[in-house]
């Protein structure tokens, strides 16, 4: 392979321009995510007078020291519950993320109890089960730290109630797959929500404030008119002498934490994984900073997306696959962190000869246990009699079939536009993807607002001569403001990763460093061992 030679210019104005407009868009991220940690740490007076910890100290002194944590689904629910674009707070009252316990990568959940004392939002239970589902197809030991109101019974939706049930079954699937399940129960686990513990392989419950019970003292004289003392309900003191729900008895919620360390250690979960060999790796010669001014704003302004890869990968260093067929349909072979990777980019839409280059290079990588990764800046498929008639569906359908079925990982990254059945074709959220992120500047859905206002124009134009009628242009310009309108304010990251479409937004410059860890992710579940039964534990 051949170090890239870039043609990226750092002194222009187009470099400065897009410089200037990615940074605003990451300076705008990073305001958003502040919000819910901001407004977490208010409650910091109300968790002292109960001799807590808040929920992101509590993270903290789970994880070990200086080690990477990468949090996923960081803007789930933004927009959703609040449509406000200034006051929405994402996360869905939890953090989700990878990171080491104990030496032991692990999915973690923490229950964001300083907002809104934990409850549930519209999209939390989607984001718990897409973290278990994580956890589960890459193995890793799943730690919920709980404290959590439930449901908000004055903002009841029966699909919320319906969803639910999913967690648990989730917590089952995992555990009857050989992953184990913890739960440190820091404070409230009412109704459903105490199946989290009850669920769970592993439960830690803190003195004094953790609780757990199908029915609250107020549901419970609703619902019976029998009146109860919450500790002697569901108190995590009763639970490890009488109930056994708890087996382990901690004083506080740092004791708690403790507690899980030791018991994460006392699994030696990794003896059931070899260690990843060690590889000697060059970093990219080129400036990841850079990445900030290589990518415009605006989709329709081209660029190489060689230049990207160039700032990602080992050396930036890669092998061109076919570079001269298909050249709108980029395919190298590279390495990073010295793990090899099929990578596919564009410079296009993608034409026959782009869409049949692509299903051969994903067999390839799948031929020699090679991860792919998708860097999607894509308009979609090229249209037009000749593309047609050169056989466009049959060879988009190649390229899908192959995306779809590829055995290997695949990781995949919004970096520009994702319209139509290009985001189909380049690995998105349908094709079920092992991770897939997007960066903060990126135009989203099945085509850019004024093509759908464009095509809406000539629907009502041609309906209206088969009809004989002419319409004013005011009333055309008047429907494609509304549509553009409509699809702008549905098509960028915050509003799409809101809504889940991903597993989270991130700052292109740590778009290495994102890989590198999911790669190692995936290479650990691809070698481990595990002992799967039937049901998973019953408690006892």
């Amino acid at each position: 392979m051949t170090q890239f030679q870039s043609r990226v210019n750092t002194a222009s104005e187009e470099f400065e321009r897009n410089r200037a407009d990615m940074l605003a868009a990451i300076d705008t991220l990073r305001d958003v995510l502040d919000r819910a940690a901001t407004l977490s740490d208010k409650a910091l007076p109300k968790f002292q007078r109960r001799g807590q910890l808040l929920p992101r100290e509590r993270l903290s002194r789970v994880l070990d020291p200086g080690m990477p944590f990468l949090e996923i689904l960081n803007m789930a629910g933004f927009m959703v519950d609040d449509p406000d674009r200034e006051t929405a707070v994402p996360g869905c009252n939890t953090i989700c993320g990878i990171g080491y316990i104990s030496g032991v990568r692990c999915m973690l959940m923490v229950d964001d109890s300083g907002i809104n004392a934990g409850a549930m939002t519209a999209l939390s239970a989607r984001k718990g089960i897409r973290a278990m589902e994580i956890a589960r197809e890459k193995k890793l030991p799943f730690v919920h730290l709980v404290e959590s109101a439930g449901a908000n019974l004055l903002e009841y939706k029966v699909e919320m109630w319906m969803e639910g049930g999913t967690i648990f079954a989730s917590l089952a699937r995992l555990s009857a797959a050989g992953v184990p399940t913890f739960v440190v129960l820091h404070g409230p686990s009412a109704a459903g929500g105490a199946y989290m513990p009850g669920m769970s392989d592993y439960v830690i419950g803190v003195k004094g404030n953790g609780k757990a019970y199908l029915a609250g003292p107020a549901l419970l004289k609703a619902a019976t008119g029998e009146e109860a003392d919450d500790e002697e309900l569901g108190g995590a003191e009763m639970h490890s002498r009488i109930s056994g729900l708890v087996e382990y008895l901690a004083e506080d919620d740092a004791h708690g934490l403790a507690i899980a360390r030791e018991l994460m250690q006392a699994l030696d979960w990794n003896r059931l994984c070899p260690r990843m060999p060690p590889a000697a790796y060059e970093e990219p010669v080129l400036d990841i900073d850079e990445l900030a001014g290589i990518v415009p704003k605006d989709y329709r302004q081209p660029y190489d997306v060689r230049e990207v890869v160039a700032r990602i990968v080992d050396g930036s260093d890669f092998l061109d696959f076919k570079p001269s067929y298909g050249p709108a349909t980029v395919c190298m072979q590279a390495k990073v962190y010295g793990m090899p990777v099929g990578i596919i980019g564009n410079n296009g839409p993608i034409d026959n000869a782009g869409a049949t280059k692509s299903a051969q290079f994903i067999q390839l990588c799948d031929q020699s246990d090679i991860p792919l990764v998708f860097l999607q800046n894509i308009t979609g498929y090229m249209v037009g009699t000749e593309v047609e008639q050169g056989g466009m569906i049959k060879n988009g359908a190649k390229m899908i079939q192959a995306v779809t079925n590829a055995r290997v990982p695949r990781i995949t990254f919004m970096i520009g536009a994702s319209f139509g059945a290009g985001n189909y074709g380049m690995c998105g959220q349908g094709y079920d993807p092992d991770f897939v992120f997007s960066w903060p500047n990126i135009d989203i859905g099945v085509m850019g607002g004024e093509s759908a206002a464009r095509t809406m124009s000539h629907v009502m134009l041609a309906g209206a001569k088969r009809k004989g009628i002419e319409i004013p242009e005011e009333q055309i310009a008047a429907q494609e403001a509304r549509i553009i309108d409509i699809f702008n304010q549905q098509s960028d990251a915050f509003y799409t990763s809101g809504r889940m479409l991903d597993d989270g937004v991130i700052d292109p410059r740590d778009t290495r460093k994102v890989l590198g860890f999911v790669l190692q992710t995936c290479w650990e579940a691809r070698h481990r061992k595990t002992c799967p039964n039937t049901f998973g534990v019953g408690r006892m």
